[in-house]
């Protein structure tokens, strides 16, 4: 830390426009930005005063002379408590396994979101793992359908009935929940559910997005429109045109914007920046925050005529700790797809390790919770997964009470409760109903499956299903 009391960060990267960005994202937290733009530079400034004082720092894996995970392996062998991050192009899962494996303390995918890059900062400084880290195996894997997605919590579930049947309609949807749940998984099925999945959905992250550039994002603009507008741009409403756009941290979005993105809503025309007409689009909107929305609307940070326009329907995603029973599956399901990942392989997981997983309440959600698999699948040399391979959660979860998390009052890994909050046991055909969305989630809905392996006939199952109430779009 330097004298001042800021923390020293070292930026290893060439690129001057993203430099700046780095140093004045990490400024808004007491951050101190110095520079490198090779490894030679960075290696020979840890002898200067700046150099003793570093308290992390981030690489550009594109940086021009070095094999990344040579310049990590020196950097950690000199500075062995040093934090250090990665930063790489979304697809460069070999680079990354191939860093962490060096010493790299996580990693970071461009573009960069400030609010991800600064929680990474204050994870790695802290000895944490970050709930904000966007794994590069969340953005690789391929979007799942609603009875691909893992999960048996009748509250998440429910959440999955109403994205389901919103997913046939044209309306806007809202999706809530906090960082890390997996609002983009849910809006990506929602688009494959609905007529319009011919077309890809098109993503955007508000929060990533400069405030003076939202509307040439959006919108586009025409070449000479404004100072360094060397070409024409086509924005992303008019490539999301007859299909989706998914507005990901919409409550980021700045006021002067939300006014253009309503007149959008109201009027199904877009005006790119310097165009001379309009044109029309035909989009279906999608929006996500980690914030509760309406609670914005009245601080005065978010239009209410917005708010209603985007909230046709809204879907509310709870957080992991509130479904600690769906753990088990959730990561088994995620090490099966970071397995498809270049560098990596098909790994078990110990009960013993699944029933740790289970005391901690992570609070970056399903991200989180994959972010540390991923980052034990990488550094694992065994054939699966134990409770030694995630000291940190460990370290973590150590002294939090009894009878929380996973283990509390279910039947084990199962995430079927037996007892009431009052302590009275809940009556059979609720636990019973809460084993069949369990096995539904479990076996991805095919229902041959789960009546085998429930010990019943189809027909039984169908039976039960309408009796007790499930909705198998739900289940």
């Amino acid at each position: 830390m330097t004298r001042n009391g800021q923390r020293l960060l070292m930026l290893i990267d060439d690129e001057p426009a993203q430099r700046r960005l780095v140093a004045a994202i990490a400024a808004r937290r007491g951050w101190r930005t110095v520079f490198a733009n090779e490894g030679e530079v960075a290696i020979a400034t840890l002898g200067t005063p700046d150099g003793m004082a570093l308290d992390a720092v981030i690489l550009d894996h594109s940086s021009p002379d070095a094999d990344a995970s040579e310049l990590i392996a020196e950097l950690r062998m000199r500075r062995p408590q040093l934090p250090i991050l990665m930063l790489t192009a979304n697809g460069s899962v070999a680079a990354a396994v191939s860093a962490m494996r060096a010493g790299a303390t996580d990693f970071l995918v461009k573009p960069l979101a400030s609010e991800r890059l600064l929680a990474a900062l204050e994870a790695a400084v802290g000895g944490k793992t970050s709930g904000e880290l966007r794994p590069l195996t969340e953005k690789l894997s391929a979007p799942l359908a609603f009875d691909e997605i893992v999960g048996s919590a009748p509250q998440f579930r429910a959440a999955l009935a109403i994205a389901a049947k919103a997913a046939r309609a044209r309306v806007p949807v809202l999706i809530e929940g906090e960082s890390g749940v997996g609002k983009e998984v849910v809006a990506e099925a929602i688009h494959a559910a609905s007529p319009r999945n011919r077309k890809d959905i098109v993503a955007v992250n508000c929060g990533a997005i400069p405030a003076n550039l939202v509307e040439s994002e959006l919108f586009g603009h025409e070449k000479g429109a404004f100072t360094g507008a060397f070409e024409r741009k086509i924005g992303r409403f008019q490539e999301a045109d007859g299909g989706t756009l998914f507005l990901d941290e919409v409550g980021e979005m700045p006021l002067e914007a939300q006014v253009k993105l309503l007149r959008v809503l109201q009027s199904g025309e877009i005006q790119p920046i310097g165009a001379r007409h309009p044109k029309e689009v035909d989009v279906r909107v999608i929006a996500a925050t980690n914030k509760t929305l309406l609670a914005e609307v009245e601080a005065g940070r978010f239009r209410e005529d917005l708010y209603y326009r985007l909230n046709v329907v809204q879907v509310t995603i709870p957080p992991l700790r509130e479904r600690t029973g769906d753990i088990p599956g959730l990561a088994r399901h995620l090490l099966g797809r970071i397995a498809e990942q270049p560098g990596l392989r098909p790994l078990g997981i110990t009960d013993d390790a699944l029933a740790l997983l289970g005391t901690y309440d992570w609070p970056g959600n399903v991200r989180q919770l994959q972010n540390a698999l991923f980052r034990a699948a990488v550094l694992c040399d065994g054939d699966g997964l134990t409770r030694a391979d995630f000291p940190q959660i460990a370290q973590l979860a150590l002294g939090k009470p009894a009878g929380q998390g996973a283990g509390s009052q279910s039947s084990g890994n199962a995430g079927v409760t037996l007892f009431r909050p009052d302590g009275n046991l809940r009556a059979l055909d609720e636990i019973e109903a809460d084993v069949i969305r369990l096995a539904i989630g479990h076996y991805r809905g095919r229902m041959t499956e789960v009546a085998r392996r429930l010990g019943i006939g189809r027909s039984t199952l169908y039976r039960k299903l309408g009796e007790l109430g499930i909705d198998q779009s739900a289940a």
